[in-house]
């Protein structure tokens, strides 16, 4: 594991290297809306907090993400998850959005691990590499889904929506 944290570490100082001496702001994703916390998280945020791995299998390929559990990231914002999600909390939904535009909807209960066995992952890595290019640099991903269409990549924000009535 400290391997694996001290990896990342270095390859995200290569990879920031550039963006430093060209003047480029490190690549980075939000959590807005319904939060008691917006965050602004960046690939070193990430690695600074408690890492999870998830496996995915398309088509017989199997990816190892790594990342931090999406629940997690929405605690740190000061989504009320687990027994502090009462009946006015599940009214709410997440809307995950890419830099293209895509967007995935998923509600409240579906994203706390007390309620359900699955669980997301906000991963910055596939198989030991930083995520780069049109995979990255943050995907989103659902390992207990059948087709990936609900894995958004590229992924810029989270914004927590909380339903009015």
């Amino acid at each position: 594991m400290r391997k694996t944290a001290l990896l990342n570490a270095v390859l995200y100082l290569v990879f920031s290297i550039p963006a430093v001496l060209f003047g480029q702001q490190a690549p980075s994703m939000s959590v807005t809306g319904a939060v008691k916390e917006p965050l602004n998280l960046t690939a070193a945020d990430l690695a600074a907090m408690p890492r999870a791995k998830a496996v995915t299998d398309n088509n017989g390929i199997q990816t190892v993400y790594e990342g931090v559990w999406l629940s997690d990231i929405l605690k740190k914002a000061g989504v009320p998850l687990g027994p502090g999600l009462p009946g006015a909390a599940l009214e709410g939904y997440v809307l995950a959005t890419a830099s293209d535009g895509y967007q995935v909807l998923f509600s409240i209960g579906e994203l706390d691990p007390d309620m359900t066995t699955g669980q997301y992952l906000l991963a910055d890595t596939a198989n030991g590499k930083l995520l780069f290019g049109e995979n990255g640099p943050f995907r989103l991903v659902i390992p207990t889904d059948k087709r990936g269409a609900r894995s958004v990549r590229l992924l810029t924000r989270i914004e927590v929506v909380q339903l009015k009535k």
